[in-house]
């Protein structure tokens, strides 16, 4: 089969042995794959990823037809359509654990349109909802809100009640679109006052909750937007990984703040976080109120143009690839 492989060289386009599903597992013919940024890194084996994935697919989410089921397989079937997150989704077949195959929910939810959700969905749901302990009214800052993530994170942050949803994007022409996506105010973190812009917005008190998709340079300013026993959930790091941090300033606002990641997750745990997200998201999903904006496709042999798009910071919203 085809598909888009690490390489020493970056992304390369080869003939590749199609996988196989294992007992709790389905086989999915791939119609599209969604892009994320931890794909630049994995293309090259760097980053999280490592020189142990060249010659292998990438990609961490993407749609299709089910083709094989393993014989532990009760819930899906053979052309049940699907979307899927894991790995190895840049290729025309893609193996996923059956309790990472969510099913369409709905007939005209195109497969490009699916590819692009799993991960925006897991990722914020578990972000806001479970670490984020999320309550009605309260406010909510996410930072990097103009990525398909981040934009998932505003849409979901309303959908579950907060009171106040604040959003940052460094891009002008973005920044003026989150409101479209359920922001009521939104900031610009080159702006060394942005947070006295999130005190004022929220009668000076500071929101109850960030999102932070950045790290590096903006915690301290992360910290001062955060009223006291806030929580931060550290989700990405765009910024850096390293920076200095305040204790003094942490300990007087008694901020939690947590760190997630999906890769020292257990199968079982990310089975739990699916099951979550869905028992609060799904219907809102299947009614398209839960959604994201589809800024370009590629055809699969052109995923490296797909990645220079990304890689320029050009887009708003969600980079596909269709098979």
């Amino acid at each position: 089969m085809k598909a888009a492989v690490a390489s020493e060289n970056g992304l390369e386009i080869r003939d590749v042995p199609r996988p196989q599903a294992g007992p709790n597992q389905v086989l999915v013919a791939v119609r599209a794959a969604g892009l994320n940024r931890a794909d630049l890194n994995a293309a090259k084996g760097a980053g999280v990823a490592s020189r142990d994935s060249w010659g292998k697919p990438i990609g961490l989410e993407w749609a299709g037809v089910v083709a094989e089921v393993g014989a532990g397989v009760s819930a899906l079937r053979p052309g049940d359509r699907v979307m899927c997150s894991g790995s190895g989704g840049y290729a025309e077949y893609a193996v996923c654990d059956a309790a990472r195959a969510m099913p369409i929910p709905r007939e005209a939810m195109s497969f490009e349109s699916a590819a692009i959700l799993p991960l925006a969905l897991l990722t914020m749901h578990d972000a806001i909802v479970t670490h984020g302990r999320l309550q009605r009214g309260e406010a909510v800052l996410i930072q990097g809100a103009s990525s398909g993530v981040g934009l998932m994170g505003l849409q979901i942050a309303r959908h579950m009640g907060a009171g106040v949803v604040i959003g940052s994007a460094t891009n002008e022409a973005r920044r003026g679109r989150l409101k479209e996506f359920g922001a009521d105010a939104v900031v610009d973190t080159r702006d060394g006052k942005w947070a006295d812009a999130v005190l004022g917005a929220t009668a000076g008190q500071g929101v109850h909750l960030i999102v932070d998709m950045i790290s590096g340079p903006v915690i301290e300013q992360s910290m001062k937007a955060a009223r006291i026993l806030g929580r931060i959930v550290n989700v990405g790091r765009l910024g850096g990984t390293h920076a200095d941090f305040n204790f003094d300033l942490h300990a007087l606002k008694r901020l939690d703040y947590i760190g997630v990641t999906f890769r020292t997750r257990t199968p079982a745990e990310v089975a739990e976080i699916v099951r979550r997200m869905r028992a609060d998201l799904w219907d809102a999903v299947a009614a398209g109120k839960l959604a994201l904006p589809i800024d370009s496709g590629f055809p699969l042999d052109q995923a490296a143009a797909a990645h220079a798009r990304m890689r320029a910071n050009a887009h708003f919203g969600k980079i596909v690839l269709t098979m």
